[in-house]
């Protein structure tokens, strides 16, 4: 009977030393919890549309003498029981969005777009008192989305027939400090709605909405209590035990929140 003798192969060269499994990977977030923050109401701001016909004529018009509408929404993050919520708006009761707005022609990108954070959510009356106008630490770009025609649906690419997109989405990373004063306009609700009631959940908070989650999967969190201590980490401690996620309302319209699937792009 035949023997196989095995030898083991070796390398005149050292060994590769693999790269850490966080190599690359971007700097932790302290998350904070959502009980450090202070929320209000301010005066109500209408709509500028009366309908989403409207809407999408105003965007022809300036268009047609601007060129391509650029808009800013930030992603506001902080904790809850060590899980993400993000920060957003609720209008009619059915429609999300998350703060920002288009920025005006001339604008410079980011200042243009604290400008914008200000207008939906800074206090009234309270810049002098110790605060200031755009004070808004913003982060990394996590996503662009494109309209390429006048219509409602937009792409996180650009099709490749369209050589003139009519607007570009950005949104960026919002790193909220320890504390803040928030305030929303009384005809809207501003909302905490976890990450786990946005992923795959398009059908309540269409496409951009629901990519949230898949944005912020880069990150590690780190997740600090009221007095400033760490207390969990990613992948995090777990939360108490029955404890379910889920979204809420903290200030803004006092009537009762419907369960819609409207969205608004």
């Amino acid at each position: 009977m035949s023997t196989i003798t095995l030898t083991a192969m070796q390398s005149g060269n050292p060994p590769v030393i693999p790269q850490p499994f966080n190599a690359n990977q971007p700097q932790k977030v302290t998350l904070y919890p959502l009980s450090n923050y202070t929320f209000g109401v301010k005066e109500t701001q209408p709509e500028e549309d009366p309908s989403v016909i409207a809407r999408l004529k105003r965007l022809e018009e300036h268009y047609s003498e601007h060129g391509m509408r650029r808009t800013c929404e930030g992603i506001l993050v902080c904790h809850e029981h060590n899980h993400p919520h993000i920060l957003m708006l609720q209008i009619a009761n059915a429609f999300f969005k998350l703060p920002g707005d288009y920025l005006s022609p001339d604008d410079d990108e980011i200042e243009g777009f604290k400008a914008r954070l200000d207008d939906r959510l800074a206090p009234v009356g309270r810049i002098g008192e110790g605060n200031q106008a755009g004070d808004w630490k913003v982060g990394e770009c996590l996503a662009q989305w494109w309209r390429p025609n006048f219509e409602t649906f937009m792409y996180p690419f650009i099709p490749a027939h369209v050589t003139r997109p009519k607007e570009c989405k950005k949104a960026y990373f919002i790193h909220l400090p320890k504390t803040k004063v928030l305030s929303v306009p009384k005809n809207m609700k501003l909302l905490a709605v976890p990450l786990f009631e946005l992923y795959d959940n398009s059908a309540r908070y269409g496409p951009q909405l629901s990519a949230i989650p898949h944005l912020l999967s880069r990150y590690n969190f780190e997740f600090v209590d009221e007095n400033g201590n760490v207390v969990a980490m990613t992948p995090g401690d777990g939360a108490p035990e029955g404890y379910v996620p889920k979204t809420k309302v903290l200030a803004g319209d006092d009537t009762d929140m419907k369960e819609g699937n409207g969205t608004i792009e």
